[in-house]
C-alpha cells in the first residue's frame, strides 16, 4: 500500500537518517523484511481469496493493515537532519532530547549548528557529529545563523543535476527504472511462463481451476524467494560495500534469468525465478539503502523520490514485455530484453562515482 501512497522513499529516507552509519546496511534489510513479510502475507491472501470471493475482497481486505498506521503518525518524530536543513535547531533539539530521555542518556557536549556552506547537514567545523548535540539550555548560546537557499520544486532539481550529484543522479534513474522492471517483471513471469508453455503448447491442454491452483502455488514460492534475497544482502552489503553488492546481484538475476529463454519445465522454471526474484530483492534492498546515502538532506527525499517515480515507469512498461510478448508466443525476446536491462544495471552499479559504505550521511 505504500506504493499506492507514493510513501515509501520517504519512509526509507527518514528511517536512514536515525541510524548510525556503521551498520546501516544490516539495518535497511530488516526495514525491508517486512515489505518482505508483506509480500508474503499478500501471496497468501490472494491464493485464499481469490479462490472463493472476487478481486475486490482481496482489494479491501488488503487495504485494513492501512488503517493501523494512523495512530502512530501523531508520535512519530520528525528527522532531526531535516529540522536542521530549515534551520529549525530548537525543534531539532527538542527532538533529541526526546530521543536520548527514551534511551535514557544524555546527549553529548556540543551546540547544534548548520553549516552554511553545503546547506544540506548540520555540522560544525572543529567537532565530531556526536558532540554537535547539547542542550541549548545548559550552554546558553545563540544558535548559528543559517540561510537555507536554493529551495523549492526548480532549485532541488538544479541541484540533483549539479556538477556534483548529476551522474550518481542519472545512474540513479536508470537502475531504480531497471530494477522495478526486473522486479515487477519477475512476478510477472511467474504466471505468464506456465500460461505461455501452456498456449503455445499445442498438446497440453490444462483446465482453469488446475491453472489457478499453480499460478497461486508459484506466486507464494516465489514470493517467499525475497526472504534469502535480504539475507544474502545483508550479508554482503556491510562487507562488499554497496557498489559491489549491487553490482554481483543484477548481474546474479541476470543469470537466473537466462536459461528461461528456452521453455523450461515447470519446476525448474519456478527454481530460476526464485532465484531471480531472491537476488533481484536483495539487489532493491541496496538501492534503496544507496540512494539515501548518496543525497545531502536538503535533496535528500525528494531525489529519491524522483529516482522511485521514475522507477515506477519501469513498472508500468514490464508489463508489455512480460505479458504481451510473452503471450505472442515470443518467449526468447521477453527474456532477452530482461537481460539487457539487467546487465545495463550492473554496469550502471559499477560506475556510480561514490561508495558510501560506512560514510556519514550529509
Amino acid at each position: 500500500m505504500e506504493e499506492g501512497v507514493g510513501s515509501g522513499h520517504v519512509f526509507s529516507s527518514w528511517f536512514l537518517e536515525f541510524v548510525p552509519a556503521g551498520n546501516r546496511g544490516t539495518w535497511m534489510v530488516i526495514f525491508s523484511f517486512f515489505w518482505t513479510i508483506g509480500t508474503v502475507l499478500e501471496a497468501s491472501l490472494a491464493w485464499v481469496v481469490l479462490s472463493a470471493l472476487s478481486w475486490r475482497w482481496l482489494l479491501a481486505l488488503s487495504a485494513l493493515p492501512c488503517f493501523l498506521l494512523l495512530p502512530f503518525f501523531r508520535i512519530t518524530p520528525e528527522s532531526p537532519r531535516y529540522l536542521c536543513a530549515q534551520n529549525r535547531m530548537s525543534d531539532a533539539t527538542a527532538v533529541l532530547e526526546r530521543m536520548a530521555n527514551a534511551n535514557q542518556a544524555a546527549l553529548p557536549l556540543g551546540v547544534l549548528t548548520y553549516h552554511g556552506e553545503p546547506k544540506t547537514d548540520c555540522v560544525t567545523h572543529n567537532i565530531s557529529e556526536d558532540e554537535h548535540l547539547i542542550p541549548i539550555r545548559e550552554k546558553k548560546h545563540t544558535v548559528v545563523n543559517a540561510i537555507c537557499s536554493n529551495t523549492g520544486a526548480i532549485a532541488t532539481l538544479r541541484t540533483l543535476l549539479s556538477h556534483n550529484l548529476l551522474r550518481s543522479t542519472l545512474l540513479l534513474w536508470f537502475v531504480y527504472y531497471a530494477s522495478s522492471f526486473a522486479y515487477y517483471g519477475i512476478a510477472l513471469l511467474t504466471s505468464q511462463l506456465s500460461d505461455v508453455n501452456r498456449s503455445c503448447s499445442s498438446d497440453l491442454i490444462f483446465e482453469m481451476h488446475q491453472k489457478d491452483g499453480n499460478l497461486y502455488k508459484d506466486t507464494f514460492i516465489t514470493s517467499l524467494a525475497e526472504i534469502p534475497g535480504l539475507i544474502l544482502s545483508a550479508l554482503l552489503v556491510d562487507w562488499f560495500g554497496r557498489k559491489a553488492t549491487m553490482c554481483c546481484l543484477m548481474f546474479a538475476c541476470c543469470a537466473f534469468l537466462g536459461p528461461l529463454v528456452l521453455h523450461q519445465n515447470e519446476l525448474f522454471t519456478t527454481t530460476l525465478l526464485f532465484g531471480a526474484r531472491a537476488c533481484g530483492t536483495g539487489g532493491t534492498t541496496v538501492l534503496c539503502l544507496y540512494a539515501p546515502e548518496v543525497y545531502p538532506t536538503s535533496v535528500r527525499s525528494t531525489g529519491v523520490g524522483i529516482a522511485t517515480a521514475i522507477g515506477k515507469i519501469g513498472g508500468v512498461v514490464c508489463p508489455l514485455v512480460a505479458v504481451g510478448m510473452l503471450r505472442s508466443c515470443h518467449q526468447m525476446a521477453a527474456i532477452l530484453v530482461f537481460e539487457l536491462v539487467l546487465f545495463l544495471a550492473g554496469v550502471a552499479c559499477i560506475l556510480f562515482p561514490v561508495e558510501t559504505k560506512g560514510r556519514e550521511m550529509d
